[in-house]
């Protein structure tokens, strides 16, 4: 997402916070960002649990205004949140939490609920917020937003092997001792300059297509088009005197040259 737009959800999302909530934030599922309103208040992240709940799978969520509660059901699980006892119920457990209803919205903690529904959440500071991984999804969301977004940044108008390329230099650094351990922390890597132009002039938070999504997907389920390179370059944008001169060239796929 472009810097201006990301900054345009977060002032859109402050307008409809409640009064005391601290700091407007983010959330993504399965890589998907979720342009919805959600906030951070004393360390926990609120957020409204119709668009969680959907983004996680197929469930129906309504209001009982007999009980006085939002309720939901999935196919093999069951939800309440109950604003006026503070009690969020999942599949008859209850868990005693703050729950605000804002707007006719119903918000709750996101990592309590999700945690109870079996998913994984994860801060993100590059984005800002929370990523969501649903039970069962083929990949942590977290690698995925981030790698699918610097393909896209860097190769978004290359075929499908380039763009693959691109995603496995960067898998292929997580696993190497000489960078950082993550993919997010790879992407963002700074200790000797911005290693990703993407990084520096904001493009690596563009939405990506459907195919950079598709070449992330295959990236992470280990398909391989690059090797073990760790570098590539442009040479119709950049001279790249520094790889040329002192990495190992192995092959050029699209308008990316990549080295050992």
């Amino acid at each position: 997402m472009k810097r201006r737009f990301f900054v345009g959800l977060l002032a859109a999302a402050a307008l409809c916070l409640p009064v005391q909530a601290a700091r407007p934030a983010n959330f993504q599922v399965d890589g998907e960002f979720l342009g919805v309103s959600a906030y951070v208040e004393e360390g926990t992240t609120y957020v409204p649990l119709r668009e969680l709940l959907e983004s996680l799978g197929d469930w129906s969520v309504w209001w009982d205004g007999s009980a006085g509660c939002a309720r939901a059901a999935s196919e093999d699980a069951s939800l309440s949140a109950d604003p006026d006892g503070n009690l969020l119920t999942v599949n008859g457990t209850g868990y005693p939490c703050v729950i605000d209803v804002v707007e006719g919205q119903t918000y709750v903690p996101l990592r309590l609920t999700a945690e109870a529904l079996g998913a994984d959440v994860r801060w993100d500071p590059w984005l800002g917020g929370a990523a969501v991984t649903s039970p069962g999804a083929a990949h942590d969301a977290m690698d995925y937003y981030w790698l699918s977004r610097i393909i896209h940044a860097e190769s978004g108008g290359e075929v499908l092997e380039g763009q693959i390329a691109v995603g496995n230099v960067v898998l292929n650094r997580v696993a190497s001792g000489d960078f950082p351990d993550s993919v997010p922390e790879v992407i963002f890597d700074d200790e000797h300059g911005v290693q990703f132009e993407p990084v520096a002039n904001g493009t690596v938070r563009s939405e990506p297509t459907e195919l950079s999504r598709e070449a992330a997907r295959r990236a992470l389920s280990g398909e391989n088009t690059a090797g073990d390179a760790l570098y590539f370059f442009a040479p119709a944008l950049s001279q790249g005197s520094w790889i040329d001169s002192s990495r190992t060239y192995r092959q050029t796929i699209g308008c990316h040259r990549f080295y050992l």
